[in-house]
């Protein structure tokens, strides 16, 4: 094969698990095995880092709400971070000044670990954790990925 035509090939095969943060940000409802204080310590350390990193509390967070212990527990730990968070579009004014940063996550088994992460248009961060009889312990280090 010509190396004019092999560069292309490299290039797309390199780009097919590349993803970039839009509007459409998904989100995951939390396995079975997650619930509980599982729930709670796994967003709890995820809110924590989140705020290490995101440094300014001031700008509001918008969240997808959804009724999974994951989810009210992620909310509750933003708050205890002191994020203000917006579920909807009812609950921003048209006079604020600040535009509210979508926050998406997601939770997932894999290979007998859960998966979380949170993204912004700006970062994400990910960590394995080992569940067992309903507690979570981080199983890896925290990964983060900052964009421009």
């Amino acid at each position: 094969m010509q190396l004019h035509r092999l560069i292309p090939l490299v290039l797309a095969l390199g780009l097919t698990g590349c993803q970039t943060a839009t509007n459409g940000l998904s989100t995951n409802a939390a396995p079975p095995d997650v619930s509980g204080p599982a729930a709670g310590a796994i967003a709890g350390d995820m809110a924590g880092r989140f705020a290490e990193q995101a440094g300014s509390t001031t700008t509001p967070i918008k969240l997808h709400k959804d009724t999974s212990e994951y989810s009210v527990a992620l909310e509750a730990a933003l708050e205890g971070w002191g994020f203000a968070i917006v579920t909807d579009d009812k609950n921003s004014s048209a006079k604020d000044a600040t535009k509210p940063v979508e926050l998406a996550y997601s939770i997932a088994s894999v290979d007998g670990q859960v998966l979380a992460r949170l993204s912004t248009d700006t970062m994400s961060l990910g960590r394995a954790y080992s569940v067992s009889n309903g507690v979570a312990t981080p199983a890896s280090p925290l990964s983060l990925m900052k964009r421009n």
